[in-house]
C-alpha cells in the first residue's frame, strides 16, 4: 500500500499515517511481506467481527478454508471450538504473525498461492475478509473461478464485500452489480446483510454476504 496506483487507505480513513513502501504489487507477496513487518495493516480488525461469530455459529459443521488470511484471526477463533480449519496467505511475513498469533493452533496456517493451493479437505464454506478487495480487478475473474471449483454444489461464500468502485487500492472496491455479474454464473446470493462493526477502511461501504455454490447437491 504506497503511493500513485497502489495506493493503502489515507490517514482520514484508516487512522494511521502512510509510511513510504519500496513494493508497490499487491500482486507480489514482497508488497504484503513490507507491511506486515512494519506493522501497517490498516485493514486488520485484531479481532472476530460480530457477523462472522453468528454464521460460524449457524454453520458448525464441515470444514472451513480461509485465503489471504492474514492475521488469521477468525481461524484461531475457529480451531478454538475445534472445528477443522484451514487458513493460508501467500505473504511469508503474514504466515509467520499469524502462526505465532495461533500458538498451538499454528499448523492450521499455510503458505500458499490459492490460485494454485489443493485443500486436503473438501471445504463446506470459505470465508472472505479482506481477501477479493486485495486482488487487482486483472484477478477477479480469477478468484470467482476458483472459489468456484473449490466449492461443491451448496456450498457456501460467505463474508465481507467491500462495494463501490475504488481503483487505486488496495482496498480494490468493487461495484455491486460488477459483482454479481462475476459471482451469480457460480453462485446464488442468500444472505445481505449490513455491517455494523466495519473498521475505519471499510466503513459505510462493506456487506455480509453469503452466496450458495449453484448445482446439484449430492445425497
Amino acid at each position: 500500500m504506497s503511493a500513485e496506483s497502489n495506493r493503502p487507505p489515507s490517514p482520514s480513513s484508516a487512522g494511521q499515517v502512510v509510511p513510504e513502501f519500496a513494493s508497490r504489487d499487491p500482486n507480489s507477496p514482497a508488497f504484503w511481506d513490507e507491511r506486515f513487518e512494519r506493522g501497517f495493516m490498516p485493514w486488520d480488525q485484531a479481532g472476530v467481527p460480530a457477523a462472522f461469530k453468528a454464521f460460524a455459529a449457524r454453520h458448525a459443521e464441515g470444514a472451513v478454508l480461509i485465503p489471504g488470511c492474514g492475521s488469521a484471526w477468525e481461524a484461531l477463533a475457529l480451531a478454538r471450538e475445534g472445528r477443522h480449519v484451514r487458513a493460508i496467505d501467500f505473504s511469508p511475513n503474514a504466515v509467520a504473525t499469524a502462526r505465532e498469533q495461533l500458538g498451538t493452533y499454528a499448523s492450521v496456517v499455510e503458505q500458499a498461492d490459492f490460485f494454485e493451493y489443493e485443500t486436503p479437505f473438501t471445504p463446506a464454506w470459505i470465508y472472505e475478509r479482506a481477501f477479493l478487495c486485495a486482488l487487482p480487478k486483472a484477478r477477479w475473474s480469477d478468484y470467482a473461478q476458483r472459489m468456484a471449483a473449490l466449492l461443491p454444489a451448496g456450498g457456501l461464500l460467505a463474508g465481507f464485500y467491500f462495494l463501490g468502485a475504488t481503483p487505486k487500492g488496495p482496498p480494490f472496491g468493487i461495484e455491486r452489480e460488477e459483482l454479481e455479474t462475476l459471482l451469480m454464473p457460480h453462485f446464488e446470493l442468500i444472505e445481505d446483510e449490513a455491517v455494523a462493526d466495519s473498521i475505519p477502511v471499510f466503513a459505510g461501504r462493506e456487506r455480509w454476504m453469503t452466496w450458495r455454490r449453484r448445482g446439484v447437491v449430492a445425497a
